[in-house]
């Protein structure tokens, strides 16, 4: 089994950061349900935005909502602070320009 030293020492990558960067991003791309039990995660421990949750999920803010209530969690409705809710817009516009 390889170390993440070996990629580095092998001149491969930069720093024993990037290859963690690296692995994690083709470990999420591999597996997209981790992307989404990680969001959910984070929206409870982390108290995220529904927004930044389907942000990082890779999913709608429909589809996130749809994900929390599935799982029992009930979504919290409407921003706490501006950026919550300029993220959520975006997150909006988005979705509906993906829809026409």
């Amino acid at each position: 089994m390889f170390k993440v030293q070996d990629f580095v020492e092998a001149r491969l990558y930069d720093s024993t950061e990037d290859v963690i960067q690296d692995a994690l991003r083709h470990l999420l791309r591999a597996r997209p349900n981790l992307r989404i039990q990680l969001a959910v995660h984070r929206y409870q421990k982390e108290g995220i935005s529904l927004a930044k949750a389907a942000s990082l999920a890779g999913v709608s803010w429909a589809q996130m909502r749809e994900i929390l209530v599935e799982a029992g969690i009930q979504p919290r409705l409407g921003p706490e602070t501006l950026e919550e809710a300029e993220q959520e817009t975006q997150a909006l516009r988005r979705y509906f320009q993906k829809q026409s």
